[in-house]
């Protein structure tokens, strides 16, 4: 599983020019899952996630995590994130997790986080979607799960 976290001032995502999700001050997370995930993998994901602390304490210090800034998340699948670039110049997606199985964790996960954090927004699984956002640095921060399980 794969997390790409942009720390934003805001941040909105549109399905056939209608905007679906749009948080303030919070992450914008794109998540990709491969077949090998699971509903335990997500969960320390989303852990990490939460926990993590980027956003500036009074000493212009990163030091403070989601929660303390009442930050929002916006959560978007994004398949291509298995994009395997390995041969030629078309990315492979094999290792893209199967649609139906993906869904249902990406799903988990957006559930997940509600328990934990009062706004959470999404996209739409599957759906031609258009993101826009203001970065907040920039501040981006890659989390792979074969990184942090292994």
């Amino acid at each position: 599983m794969r997390f790409v976290i942009q720390r934003v001032k805001n941040a909105s995502v549109t399905v056939e020019e209608e905007i679906i999700g749009q948080i303030g001050q919070g992450f914008l997370v794109l998540v990709g899952v491969c077949n090998e995930d699971t509903t335990q993998i997500a969960d320390k994901m989303i852990k990490k996630l939460i926990g993590l602390r980027i956003f500036q304490d009074e000493n212009g210090k990163t030091n403070l995590d989601l929660k303390t800034v009442g930050g929002e998340l916006l959560i978007v699948s994004q398949f291509t994130l298995y994009a395997d670039c390995k041969k030629g110049n078309r990315p492979s997606f094999t290792r893209a997790g199967e649609p139906h199985m993906a869904e249902q964790l990406y799903e988990y996960i957006i559930e997940q986080c509600k328990k934990e954090i009062p706004v959470v927004e999404h996209g739409s699984f599957g759906a031609d979607m258009k993101i826009s956002l203001l970065n907040d640095g920039p501040f981006t921060v890659i989390l792979d799960s074969a990184e942090i399980l292994g």
